[in-house]
Formats: C-alpha cells, sequence, structure tokens
C-alpha cells in the first residue's frame, strides 16, 4: 500500500540531532541492513534532496528536504512493500517528483507475476497521482509494464515523455480510448494527467529514445517467432532522422550472442547515437550518425575487458564518457571538462576512488556525487563547481558508521589448465596476510556477471567474523569478451565448476586456507555453484550455503514454461546430459558435506521448489540439511531482518560444521 506523508524524521548524516545509536554491535544486522539510502536525487535548481530509505520488511519511504534549510527530511511518499515497493524517484521540477514502485503479486491463476507502476507526488506528499495506464473489465491480461519516464522535458516544469502501455480491448466504447494494444508514448502533464499522445502504441515495440529535448528518434521492436510469440532474443532498432517523421532501419541486435549494434542514448548536438556493439570479441562503444548516412565510429574499446556502459550527466542525460572493470573500476571521459572536474573530485578523495556523478542541477553547476571503497560503503556528497565546494550529506549505511572494515586485493590464481583467474582476496579487517585461516569462496551469481572491486556486505560480513574469502571471476563470468563467457556458465559448467574448485585449491596450497575449515557460499548462480562443487569434489569443502540456488537444471527452463522467454531460456540452459550432471538435485548421493539452503517464496529467478526438492532428498539420502524459507520474499530477500538472520543462520552453520 502506498500512502503520502508529511510527518518529519531523521535519518542519516544529516541527523545528528538524533538520539545516539546502541553501541552494542551485531555483525549480522548491521551488514545485513538494507543500505540506509539509495535512489538519491537532486532538484532541477540544485536546492532539494530526495532519497529513499527502508523502512519494516520490504518496505520504503520517500524523503525529500530543502539542502539550503535545517536538514530535516519529510516523509513524502510511503511503501509498505506489500507488494508494492519504492524503485526510485527523480525529480521533474523544483517541486515534483516521479517514482517507479514494483512488486510481485501472487496471482491464483498466473503464478508470481511482477508488476510495475509510475506515480508522482509534490516534494510536500501532496497531489498525488497515478501515471501508468489503467485497465478495465474489458481488457485482456495483464498490465505487468507500468512504463517508465524517457524524457524528463526540463523545459515544460512538470510534464514528461513517457512509456505507456495500452492492453487489447474489445469492448466498443471502452474507457481505454483505444482498440490498438503495444507500447507507445504519451506526453503527460504530471500534476494534472492531461495526456497527449506522441507516438501511437505499436505491438511490437518495447523501448523508445529520446534526444533529451523531446524528440523520439529511436523506437526497438522486439522480433518473435512462432505461434505461441515467442522472443527471439533479437531487437530490431529504427530512427527518424531530425528533419522526418518516417522511421528507417538503424540495426538489429542478439542479445543471446550480443551481435550488432544496441543503441544507448541520442546526442542531440552530433545528431548520434551510442552504443553497444563487439570490437575484438568484446563490447565496446560505437556512435552511429542518425542523418540517414549511418555512419559508424569506434568511439571507446579495451583489449582486456568489455566496456561497461556509458556515464551520463545532466537533466538531458548528456554522454560523456564510458566506465569499465579491470581489477578496478575506471571512467574514461569524452569530455574534458568532466574529466578535469573528476580528477579533482579524486585529489579531494583519495581513500574513495569509486566515483559516480548520480544527477546534477539543471545548469549543471551543482551535482551529486557517490564516492565508495572496497573497505567503505559510500557517502553522497554535493559539490558546488562555481564554488568549488564539496558537501557531506548522506552515509549509504550508517549501521556501518565507526566499524572497521576488511580491504578487498584483486588477486589472479592458476586453474588447472593454467588459465589466470582473476578474483578478489577479503582478508579480516586490519589483517595484511593470512596463514591457516578458515575461508570461504564465493561465487557470484548470473552466470552472465562478474564481481567488482567494490564494497559487498555479504563478503564483509564473513571477513568481519573471521573468514578469509575469496570471489573468483571464473569462466563463464562477463565481462571479459567471448572467449572467456564460453558457451554460458550452465551449458560450461564443467569449466566454471572446476575454476570455482581451484579457487579453493589455490587458498590452501598459499597457505591461506586451514583445509579443514574450507566452506563454499553463494546466491543464485552462486548457490548452483556451490551445491555443484560439493557434487565434482566432495571433499575439498567441508559446508556448503547455497542462497535462492539453482539446483536443477530441466526445472529452470520449465518455470519459463508459459512465458514469452521460454525458448529463450531453453536454449540457453540446453539440452543433452548435462540437464542431469550438472543438476545438483541429480547428484545428492555425491554430496558428503552439510548443506545450508535459503529461499524466498516470491523468487521469480528461481522457484522456491527447487530448493524445497533439493532438501527433501539430501534428507532422503541421509544428508545433513536444512533449509530456511520465507513466504513472501522475492530472489533479493530484501528485508532487512531477514538477512540478518541469513547471516546469523550461516556463520552458526560454518562454524558448527567445520569444528569452530
Amino acid at each position: 500500500m502506498l500512502t503520502c506523508r508529511t510527518a518529519v524524521l531523521c535519518l542519516g548524516l544529516l541527523a545528528s540531532w538524533c538520539a545516539a545509536a546502541d553501541k552494542s554491535f551485531d555483525a549480522a544486522a548491521a551488514f545485513g541492513a538494507r543500505p540506509s539510502v539509495f535512489g538519491v536525487s537532486l532538484s532541477p535548481d540544485g536546492t532539494k534532496l530526495a532519497y529513499i530509505a527502508p523502512t519494516k520488511g520490504q518496505g520504503s519511504a520517500l524523503y525529500t528536504l530543502a539542502l539550503d534549510k535545517e536538514p530535516k527530511p519529510q516523509v513524502t511518499l510511503f511503501s509498505e512493500g506489500k507488494p508494492e515497493r519504492l524503485a526510485s524517484c527523480d525529480w521533474v521540477s523544483n517541486t515534483r517528483l516521479v517514482c517507479t514502485i514494483y512488486g510481485v503479486v501472487d496471482d491464483a491463476s498466473a503464478g508470481l507475476l511482477p508488476v510495475t507502476r509510475i506515480v508522482a507526488v509534490d516534494w510536500n506528499g501532496k497531489n498525488y497521482m497515478v501515471l501508468s495506464r489503467k485497465t478495465n473489465a474489458y481488457t485482456r491480461g495483464w498490465q505487468l509494464r507500468g512504463g517508465e519516464v524517457i524524457d524528463a522535458l526540463p523545459e515544460r516544469d512538470g510534464t514528461v515523455l513517457m512509456t505507456r502501455t495500452y492492453l487489447p480491448d474489445d469492448h466498443t466504447g471502452s474507457l481505454i480510448g483505444s482498440t490498438r494494444s503495444g507500447l507507445g508514448v504519451d506526453r503527460v502533464d504530471t500534476r494534472t494527467l492531461a495526456v497527449e499522445t506522441v507516438e501511437s502504441p505499436d505491438p511490437e515495440a518495447v523501448e523508445y529514445l529520446t534526444d533529451g529535448h523531446g524528440s523520439v528518434r529511436i523506437m526497438g521492436q522486439k522480433m518473435i517467432a512462432g505461434l505461441r510469440s515467442q522472443e527471439t532474443g533479437v531487437t530490431r532498432f529504427l530512427y527518424r532522422t531530425k528533419a522526418s517523421t518516417d522511421w528507417q532501419r538503424l540495426s538489429e541486435y542478439n542479445s543471446v550472442d550480443r551481435s550488432g549494434f544496441r543503441p544507448l542514448a541520442v546526442d542531440a548536438e552530433h545528431d548520434v547515437a551510442y552504443g553497444f556493439k563487439k570490437a575484438d570479441g568484446r563490447r565496446a562503444i560505437y556512435s552511429v550518425a542518425l542523418d540517414g548516412t549511418l555512419h559508424e565510429e569506434l568511439v571507446y574499446q579495451r583489449p582486456d575487458v568489455d566496456v561497461g556502459n556509458l556515464v551520463r550527466i545532466g537533466r538531458r542525460q548528456r554522454a560523456v564518457g564510458v566506465h569499465y572493470d579491470e581489477e578496478k573500476g575506471h571512467v574514461h571521459y569524452f569530455d574534458p571538462d568532466i574529466n578535469k572536474m573528476h580528477v579533482a573530485l579524486a585529489e579531494a578523495l583519495p581513500m574513495l576512488p569509486n566515483l559516480t556523478i548520480i544527477d546534477s542541477s539543471m545548469d549543471e553547476s551543482k551535482l551529486l556525487v557517490f564516492a565508495s571503497s572496497d573497505n567503505n560503503p559510500g557517502t553522497y556528497y554535493l559539490f558546488d563547481r562555481p564554488a568549488r565546494q564539496l558537501r557531506i550529506l548522506l552515509a549509504a549505511r550508517d549501521q556501518l558508521d565507526e566499524v572497521p572494515l576488511a580491504s578487498v586485493q584483486p588477486i589472479e590464481y592458476a586453474a588447472g589448465d593454467g588459465t589466470r583467474i582473476p578474483g578478489y582476496l577479503t582478508l579480516p579487517p586490519g589483517e595484511k596476510e593470512a596463514k591457516n585461516h578458515p575461508a570461504i569462496v564465493l561465487p557470484h551469481g548470473g552466470p552472465a556477471a562478474r564481481d567488482n572491486w567494490r564494497f559487498d556486505w555479504l563478503s564483509q560480513f564473513f571477513a568481519a567474523r573471521g573468514f578469509v574469502v575469496l570471489q573468483p571471476n571464473f569462466r563463464g563470468s562477463s565481462g571479459y569478451g567471448d572467449v572467456w563467457f564460453e558457451k554460458n556458465g550452465f551449458k560450461s559448467w564443467t569449466i566454471a565448476i572446476s575454476d570455482v574448485l581451484d579457487a579453493g585449491r589455490w587458498l590452501v596450497a598459499q597457505g591461506i586456507a586451514d583445509p579443514a575449515k574450507l566452506a563454499v557460499v553463494g546466491w543464485s548462480y552462486g548457490g548452483y555453484a556451490a551445491l555443484q562443487s560439493a557434487v565434482v569434489d566432495p571433499q575439498l569443502f567441508k559446508a556448503v550455503v547455497a542462497i535462492a540456488p539453482v539446483t536443477d537444471l530441466a526445472a529452470l527452463k520449465e518455470e519459463r514454461r508459459h512465458w514469452s522467454n521460454f525458448e529463450l531460456v531453453s536454449e540457453y540452459v540446453g539440452e543433452g546430459p548435462h540437464l542431469r550432471d550438472g543438476s545438483p538435485i541429480e547428484n545428492v548421493a555425491k554430496i558428503r558435506v552439510p548443506v545450508l539452503l535459503f529461499h524466498g517464496g516470491h523468487d521469480r529467478n528461481v522457484a522456491i521448489q527447487e530448493s524445497k526438492r533439493m532438501a527433501d532428498r539430501l534428507i532422503a539420502a541421509g544428508k545433513h540439511c536444512e533449509l530456511v524459507t520465507w513466504d513472501d520474499l522475492d530472489h533479493q530477500l530484501d528485508d532487512s531482518e531477514a538477512r540478518a538472520t541469513m547471516l546469523r543462520k550461516s556463520d552458526e552453520f560454518l562454524r558448527q560444521s567445520m569444528g569452530m
């Protein structure tokens, strides 16, 4: 349930006038707590701040405050998290915000359904409006996607361009007002809900891009196949020249093999689209002219890693650089003024090298900056460019203020075939080296993902409890190009799991880990990797903790049976003997160590039944297994108390299993 409020509360560094916190320290509660603030944004005139903070359970609240007055935040919008949750809130005028809410609905006939909605509210909590299109009794199906703002239209003061989904309606005279379905673009006054159609609904459209000045220049259409309208993974992009309303072919992008040009942003000044395209097997940034010539230029590439994403700034979201991760994160700016400013900020904050400009005033004179590091969860700052002043605003995790945190060291280790595998080693806080320590291998989720040099609450918790933690970027991880990705972590599971096991062997061989006190912990695909590692080598790890894990590859495919991406997921997971050989649930007899499982009942990424059936089979086979579940939590377990319970039980389980 969403409600509007104007009560005054205290929070974070801005609320130093609040009562002092309890001096006792509960590591599980502190590290498991959701971030103190997220979704921070700055008003167009740079005088007001908005941010979201967690409340009980999965609930959250939107806070606003005037930066030029006494810093007393007020609650503008409140969500209980049952099921609505606040995802983000952005200013569309100096007094008006637009927020995205989301949730997972358990429908009796359709199962778990993800839904999003767009709402608007004044900064004082008044004039609450729902911007997503409404449905009526004659509409077929569910409206899962509530649209998104694609252009804040800075000159229009509270009016935005947003995508809106029109659902099929066969009833003559329907309140919907249209018999055509699909994704369109409307110009919406967020105060009055006055609507003007900019792009008529297109049944194949999945996205639109503007130039930041109110002109829709690119449309993406999802290409489908077969009578069941199955997704192919290919998106066809069309564009318009400045002087035309006609659509022309721009490119096709295949999300399966990442081939083709995938536009991300339009630069109005240079009349080009910036986007991803592979160069030498790695993702790079290209520009393509939108003047009718489709002239293509390589903007930036790396010889070792994929380019991560565009760096964008300002109310018009202009592209100013690119981000990429090697051992640590880096930004290459192609805007010299922004690069100069970034260098100055880095000099002012030498201990917080992960710098991100996350928002700005309309004239870009005031910037909202987030700075963090491996052992600092980060702080939000306001940078006044003309005055060259940097002001502290909010701590990302005030629960960890004054708590010693661990440094993270980029390392490489040799896999069994000699390949050098990159990863990150975290020692307990204050320790320079470790000998014969209890240790954990912590493979990441995905599998199309990678770990980065940054603050990680999960590894930091275990380090605080005295464990050495190694996070391997095993083959099958993304971010290192096509060759490293292999076929993906499911089809090429033998390679990925071998790299995870070799991470544990390296810890032992280096004398870092006590071989009798070595465990594996993972979330999602990482949970799969943890379980499958215990199948492949039952001797190496002495305990397994798997959070929301994939346990059954065949079931993972079947969970998408009635969705349009069923064939894509089926192809991604694949066919053949690896469905059985690579599924922990089919190989429980080989697992010899204690297993602890966690799972949420509203998990759409991996159904809770996978953990329930895994636990049943392990117990039936006489293995030691415990399963902890929550009925209404999703894949992220986005609840501070639940996460604290998960951390506390994991710590107790590991210590008991390894005789600590």
